[in-house]
């Protein structure tokens, strides 16, 4: 249960749109790591019944992507976790979810008001499961913030050398949102939040030694680049496709669309071919 629901559970509250909000708060594009609701990717939200002291309301969501081929799969997890996350609200009766302007919206809508699954929504083109495809975008979501949160050190301490992040402890690490983010990723794959559990680790936890930390870190920078250079162009086109859709954007104070966002430290790594 999300502090949202908890918040609500137990209460005479009555269901309104912020609560359906907040509970949106905490669905992901798996590609890009953002809210889609500081995306704009929510295009409308209905709760019928709201405040006439009737029957449990039913809750309608609208989503809305960039482009109209955005990769089915992604648009599935986003509009599936949707209805998860709405369905937990306390004192909500029905929830529909539906995806618009996108080439399998009817395809996406039919089996999400089915109940089908992705498997049972795309049958043979369902390549891999759902939950390999979230675990493949959580490893990536991971990567991308321990990335972030070493290259925030790096910049705020010019003594501490590249070679020197590996021995970087997550108690070395400063509060604030990057930090929170790590520890949200590392216990969504399994990993130790132990203060003393070393920051740079591979997918399954596993420190580098230490020669094969610069190259260990670029390529997680790389991996952050990528993420944070399609959050930048998928917001603009969201923009340009829909009009006045960018007040429903919200941009992250650390300024993950700044320059200097993706401005690269040096790093001297020496790469050896047999």
């Amino acid at each position: 249960m999300t502090p949202a629901h908890a918040e609500l559970a137990g209460s005479a509250h009555r269901v309104t749109e912020d609560d359906v909000r907040r509970s949106l708060d905490a669905v992901f594009d798996p590609e890009l790591d953002e809210p889609i609701t500081e995306l704009g990717f929510v295009r409308s939200i209905q709760v019928d019944g709201e405040g006439d002291g009737g029957p449990d309301p039913t809750v309608r969501v609208h989503l809305r992507l960039p482009t109209s081929f955005c990769s089915p799969n992604f648009a599935y997890l986003m509009a599936s976790d949707s209805k998860d996350a709405v369905s937990a609200i306390p004192g909500v009766a029905a929830v529909v979810v539906e995806l618009d302007d996108h080439h399998d919206s009817d395809l996406i809508n039919t089996g999400l008001a089915a109940d089908a699954g992705y498997r049972g929504t795309f049958l043979h083109e369902a390549e891999d499961s759902l939950e390999d495809l979230r675990h493949t975008f959580r490893r990536k979501a991971h990567t991308a913030a321990m990335e972030r949160c070493l290259t925030g050190l790096l910049r705020a301490d010019a003594g501490l050398r590249v070679e020197d992040v590996g021995g970087v402890r997550l108690k070395d690490l400063p509060p604030g949102r990057e930090t929170d983010a790590l520890l949200r990723r590392r216990a969504a794959l399994g990993l130790s939040g132990d203060a003393d559990a070393p920051v740079l680790v591979d997918d399954d936890g596993r420190p580098y030694p230490v020669e094969a930390v610069p190259l260990a870190l670029r390529r997680a920078r790389s991996t952050r680049i990528s993420i944070d250079g399609n959050a930048h162009f998928c917001r603009g086109l969201l923009r340009t496709r829909y009009e006045g859709s960018g007040a429903d954007q919200a941009f992250r104070p650390e300024g993950a669309e700044d320059a200097d966002r993706h401005a690269l430290l040096p790093l001297s790594v020496k790469e050896l071919h047999s």
